[in-house]
């Protein structure tokens, strides 16, 4: 977005690739939340709000490099925008230690474990909260989370710079393009070293939602992908684990399902969860691996270091790390959007009759030659 004009005047806004399709009435309450939709309606009904010189209704999509007119003021009472949180330098400081990669339209982060993703019930210090180091100026827009991760899950979070990037980052991880891989020691080796998890699950009544369990009735669809990497004796395995799906609390819930619970997760192994000896008792469940399309193209690769009580804990029980990051990851498995399924199909429709025109032509050819071969009857003998 690039502005024209001063407040007090009518203002002219040029719709930045960001803002590429979004609706008008979203537009403002990404670029100008002070403004209600109210407001906005009552402007786009008298034709104040112009787009390339003509009128403008609240649905209608705007295009990079269209001009939007607004007209001044329109600013509403109890709308101001939220004001910047004040950090301190050691605030600061802490949000830009976890930056593992920045590009255009995200920066990445290693969250370590004990730090909440977002705010709630007790808790005040969280991922959000720190977000505002990360913003320059008044015209920076404050970068937005686009997943979350557990508490004690350490590893790979990915935040959006900006609202049209965290619109388009949303989508993909919503749509399950966006391939995960997490590494996790559990108790004991599972018998089969490597398949699916598939098991719905929902919240476990009487937990007030901070649970939950396996329903094969009433839940929602849940699979997690795992590969054992390596074990240590009988005792511990090291595992891949992919989600396939995004429920809360799913890896965990699925590996305790199997009797293999994550080491270190109490709420959900019990005492079961935890190891004797001098192995730490924190979650050993890390986000290791993201693999994201950007939204201007190409792809975001982002590997997390281990936070230094798994790191300890791989090297005590004696895995080697090289062994999960050299196996590829599974194959591309996003799926095509109705469009392209359509066009495919149109394809194979397509080759099919062609391959059909041509049996048919061998076939009437076939038919021809026999039916003429007929006609002329046997040949008859030359007299000598």
């Amino acid at each position: 977005m690039s502005k024209t004009g001063p407040s007090s005047d009518v203002r002219q806004f040029t719709i930045s690739e960001d803002d590429d399709g979004v609706r008008l009435d979203r537009w403002f309450k990404r670029n100008l939340p002070q403004i209600g939709f109210g407001t906005v309606s009552k402007w786009a009904r008298t034709g104040q709000i112009r787009v390339d010189g003509k009128r403008a209704k609240p649905d209608d999509r705007l295009s990079m490099g269209q001009v939007l007119r607004v007209p001044p003021g329109g600013e509403e009472s109890g709308r101001k925008p939220k004001p910047r949180r004040e950090l301190k330098p050691e605030q600061i400081a802490e949000a830009k230690a976890m930056v593992i990669k920045q590009a255009k339209s995200a920066i990445v982060l290693n969250k370590p474990p004990g730090l909440a993703t977002q705010g709630g019930s007790k808790t005040n210090k969280h991922v959000d909260g720190l977000l505002d180091a990360f913003v320059e100026d008044d015209d920076t827009p404050r970068p937005r989370l686009v997943h979350r991760l557990d508490k004690d899950t350490s590893g790979v979070l990915l935040v959006a710079r900006t609202p049209g990037s965290a619109a388009s980052y949303s989508k993909r991880f919503s749509g399950r393009s966006a391939r995960k891989v997490y590494w996790a020691l559990i108790v004991g080796v599972p018998d089969v070293k490597e398949g699916t998890i598939d098991a719905a699950l929902a919240k476990q009544p009487g937990t007030g939602g901070e649970k939950m369990h396996v329903d094969l009735e009433g839940g929602q669809p849940a699979k997690t992908r795992y590969r054992v990497v390596d074990t240590a004796g009988k005792k511990a395995a090291w595992v891949e684990l992919e989600p396939l799906t995004g429920r809360t609390h799913q890896l965990r819930v699925h590996m305790e399902a199997i009797g293999h619970p994550i080491v270190g997760d109490g709420k959900y192994g019990g005492q079961d969860a935890f190891l004797t000896g001098s192995i730490s008792r924190k979650m050993h469940l890390h986000a290791r691996r993201l693999v994201i399309s950007e939204p201007g193209g190409g792809k975001l690769d982002v590997t997390a270091e281990l936070p230094e009580h798994f790191a300890a804990s791989m090297e005590q029980l004696g895995f080697d790390l090289a062994l999960s990051d050299a196996q590829p990851l599974r194959e591309d498995t996003t799926e095509r959007t109705k469009a392209e399924k359509k066009q495919a199909a149109k394809a194979h429709a397509k080759q099919y009759r062609k391959a059909r025109r041509g049996e048919r032509r061998t076939r009437t050819t076939s038919k021809t030659t026999a039916k003429k071969a007929k006609s002329k009857g046997p040949a008859k003998g030359r007299k000598r």
